[in-house]
């Protein structure tokens, strides 16, 4: 599902009633929860909450004018997706997330490396979002993001 915005309510503009409800959902937690410092925009088609470049000028290393990214939310063709680089950052905080979801959610978590898909949009862990986006701090994000970049 390709969506062309500018800002985050033109993304959500543009989705079916269903998905928009559960995308708005979705971002007020995140905004609720996330840490300071993060600041929200567009990237990559996605709604996406990044390291601005007046926090982090080094930027992300595939294009260093782009800020650092670190959550997005996306609604795609089967699903919605949440991409969490923590989770594929640090180990621990995936294993964390994958035991937690058994205790918020039905089933098993459908994961990828950084990608939490949610197929059935009446069983969104919203607590669980929230607890995940609460983690890692703009100063922990960044720190962990240059350990891994100097693998």
């Amino acid at each position: 599902m390709k969506i062309n915005a500018s800002t985050p309510e033109e993304y959500i503009n543009q989705l079916p009633d269903d998905r928009r409800e559960v995308v708005t959902k979705i971002r007020a937690v995140i905004q609720q929860h996330l840490p300071e410092g993060f600041e929200e925009t567009i990237s990559y088609g996605m709604i996406a909450y990044v390291v601005p470049l007046s926090k982090y000028l080094a930027g992300y290393h595939c294009n260093p004018k782009e800020p650092l990214p670190f959550l997005s939310i996306a609604s795609q063709k089967n699903y919605i997706a949440l991409y969490h680089s923590g989770i594929y950052a640090v180990p621990e905080m995936y294993d964390w997330f994958k035991e937690s979801y058994l205790l918020h959610a039905k089933g098993k978590p459908d994961m990828a490396k950084s990608c939490i898909r949610f197929k059935k949009l009446d069983d969104i862990p919203y607590n669980l979002i929230a607890s995940l986006v609460e983690k890692i701090t703009v100063k922990e994000w960044v720190k962990v993001y240059e350990e891994n970049l100097k693998r």
